[in-house]
């Protein structure tokens, strides 16, 4: 983790550089009429201007790092990587699924395990109302409706939307965290269609709290809609006996190190936001955050990174939540799309970004099973945190 303490000349000329290109941006654009702010984008402003000298220096930094450790280059890198059709199968199944009678708790085992050394296909698997699990410690391939999907090393799934969640809770496990992407409502997304979103009142129904362990660090991205962000802090987290504890910022950057959208742009903002909390319970079987020894959640940090060229993909939070955890820690992420290893994920389209057709597959040499894979498992995201 970096922590800087003074910013340096050469520091200095790349914020001096992040700041130019933002004006060489906004000289190209026509001047638009003076239309009046609502009261949403006036928060937005105000809320900007208090984290924008953050992101300018902290970006900056770790920009520097980056070029100089080779995450980041400033000369040109032609092409982009093809990607696979998205057929949308997988969010199918799941409304499929629903139209399935509910299955009597009690006689329903919570969890089925895969073998690791046989051909697996997950037609013979019950997908929506058991969780799945890899235990071995390695990545297997399975067989869903013909297609090759990659299941990295110890993890657990469940393919499900937000009325079939149960399994999860009979799981029997409580996380010590838990990480949240919603599908945010908005205009793009209902324009594009690209995705369904959530509405946030629905959002209360997730069952947080009874996935929980005492003090499970609780991890929400928010859009740059000060409403959503208003909502996790001030209803959804206090509905779940959430302590809110700080805001992070995600810093998207392009190769070269430059944010992917003008800072001041008034449509898009290049960081999105983090809202980290822990889990107290309700005020009548709440604990006090000194009965336990827990390490403090920083306020105000940098994750800088380049996005994934998978839309609304995330930058992975297990490396950069460790540090706060205890080193065996249960890790669990709701609305996820791929599998990490060692966490327990759910979502109506958990394994999309599992399909073969997203890695580079090297099977190892030594292996005597054909099915043996390399234990990479997640869309590559290099991803380093700034303490201001």
């Amino acid at each position: 983790m970096l922590t800087p303490q003074t910013i340096g000349n050469d520091t200095n000329g790349i914020v001096a550089k992040l700041q130019t290109s933002e004006k060489t941006t906004q000289k190209k654009k026509r001047k638009r009429k003076h239309v009046e702010l609502n009261q949403g984008e006036i928060d937005s402003q105000v809320y900007h201007k208090k984290v924008k000298i953050i992101i300018l220096e902290g970006t900056a930094l770790i920009v520097k790092e980056g070029l100089s450790n080779g995450f980041l280059s400033q000369a040109e890198i032609e092409g982009e990587l093809p990607l696979p059709t998205d057929d949308g199968r997988l969010a199918d199944l799941c409304d499929m699924a629903k139209q399935l009678p509910l299955l009597d708790d009690s006689e329903q085992k919570p969890v089925q395990v895969i073998d690791g050394d046989d051909e697996h296909r997950m037609e013979q698997l019950d997908l929506f109302t058991r969780v799945t699990e890899n235990p071995v410690n390695h990545a297997i391939e399975v067989l869903l409706m013909a297609e090759t999907y990659l299941l990295p090393p110890r993890c657990s799934f469940l393919l499900s939307d937000i009325t079939r969640m149960q399994p999860l809770v009979n799981y029997g496990k409580m996380f010590e965290a838990i990480v949240l992407d919603p599908p945010w409502e908005n205009k793009s997304v209902k324009r594009s269609n690209r995705y369904g979103f959530l509405p946030s009142s629905q959002l209360r129904q997730l069952p947080v709290p009874l996935l929980c362990a005492p003090g499970c660090v609780v991890a929400t991205w928010v859009t740059n809609r000060q409403k959503h962000l208003r909502f996790v802090r001030d209803e959804l987290y206090p509905h779940w006996g959430v302590e809110v504890l700080a805001e992070w910022l995600w810093v998207k950057v392009t190769r070269s190190g430059e944010f992917v959208f003008p800072i001041d742009s008034p449509h898009k903002k290049p960081y999105e936001m983090l809202v980290l909390g822990r889990w107290r319970g309700k005020t009548s079987d709440s604990f006090s955050s000194s009965d336990i020894s827990e390490p403090v959640l920083p306020d105000r940090q940098l994750i800088v990174s380049v996005p994934s060229v998978l839309h609304s993909h995330k930058p992975s939070l297990a490396e950069v939540l460790k540090e706060y955890l205890a080193p065996d820690a249960k890790c669990l992420e709701l609305f996820a799309r791929n599998l990490q290893p060692g966490w327990t994920s759910w979502g109506n389209e958990v394994i999309k970004f599992q399909h073969l057709s997203y890695f580079d597959v090297e099977p190892l040499p030594t292996s005597p099973s054909p099915h043996r894979l390399p234990p990479h498992s997640e869309i590559p995201s290099e991803a380093t945190s700034v303490e201001n």
